[in-house]
């Protein structure tokens, strides 16, 4: 999917022109995969735009920088404040917010301590992420041969960039056999996550996830889906998944802020349920996006407005 070019990155405080977004090739996150990300959507609401669970989002990025002794030049106000102002100054509406922590230019070791920390925010407008039919119809996912890292290896609570060369063998080798996404196990070789989503099924009424042990990203559209599941009397239920049970659900269902919530109509050439959406998973998702979206109240807080 090609990304559509806003008019200005924010840029360690200051607003660059879009080409102007540039590093030097021997930049440590080169080399090294020295990244931390987050990925945000921003709603066009009644209200006017608004981002979903901003504070949240760069909570994590704050712990996932914390994880790899990486201090951010900016308190978490000021970079809630860039995001935002990030959003007024490329005019846009609705959009995707891409704020980036990386290890620059300054040394070429492995030893990361020397090089400097910069911090960009770039939006874009970007439509639905698995296909844009993708939310009424599902999508057709594989099992992955591809594990995710065990424990105390890189470690999963990070949303760090070089996390994703696993992810990208996973979505790689969906593609290749004609499925739109992957499913991967933990080393133990239980349910763990998508490519780029956290992962739900239903069975007899009642939620399942796996845990964070299964090495899976703390999602906070997954917690999100937990908290809305619950406020509707489910209940929801975190714990280690079989691979077979997958195909006993009946329903399945990614969760990511890029995928917001994308039902899951087979697995491995396995029908789940009748093949379509099934009422749990399109009434969660009517929710979320109605709140997504300032549609209905939210107790919560967790729409920020521009």
């Amino acid at each position: 999917m090609t990304i559509k070019k806003s008019d200005k990155i924010w840029f360690n405080g200051k607003f660059i022109n879009w080409d102007d977004a540039k590093i030097h090739i021997l930049s440590h996150v080169i080399s090294y995969g020295t990244a931390m990300f987050e990925g945000e959507r921003c709603y066009n609401t009644k209200k006017g735009p608004a981002v979903f669970r901003l504070k949240d989002h760069t909570d994590r990025l704050f712990n996932s920088c914390k994880i790899y002794r990486m201090d951010i030049p900016f308190s978490k106000k000021e970079f809630n404040d860039a995001c935002l102002e990030t959003i007024r100054t490329n005019r846009m509406k609705e959009c995707y917010l891409r704020p980036i922590v990386i290890r620059g230019y300054g040394s070429i070791g492995v030893d990361p301590f020397p090089c400097p920390i910069d911090v960009y925010i770039a939006v874009w407008e970007w439509g639905k992420y698995l296909g844009e039919d993708a939310l009424e119809k599902g999508v057709d996912v594989r099992v992955s041969s591809w594990t995710r890292m065990a424990p105390n290896t890189f470690p999963a609570l990070a949303k760090c960039a070089a996390n994703y060369m696993n992810s990208q063998l996973i979505k790689m080798e969906a593609v290749v056999d004609g499925y739109i996404e992957g499913v991967s196990l933990d080393i133990n070789g239980y349910v763990s996550e998508g490519s780029g989503e956290n992962i739900f099924i239903v069975r007899d009424g009642k939620l399942l996830t796996p845990p964070l042990s299964s090495c899976i990203l703390p999602g906070i559209t997954r917690e999100t889906i937990i908290t809305i599941a619950q406020d509707l009397g489910y209940e929801v239920t975190v714990r280690n998944i079989p691979r077979e049970e997958l195909y006993l659900a009946d329903e399945v269902f990614f969760t990511g802020t890029a995928a917001e919530v994308t039902p899951i109509r087979s697995i491995d050439r396995i029908i789940i349920g009748k093949g379509k959406i099934g009422p749990v998973t399109k009434q969660l998702q009517s929710e979320y996006l109605a709140l997504a979206r300032g549609e209905k109240p939210n107790k919560y807080s967790w729409l920020t407005y521009l």
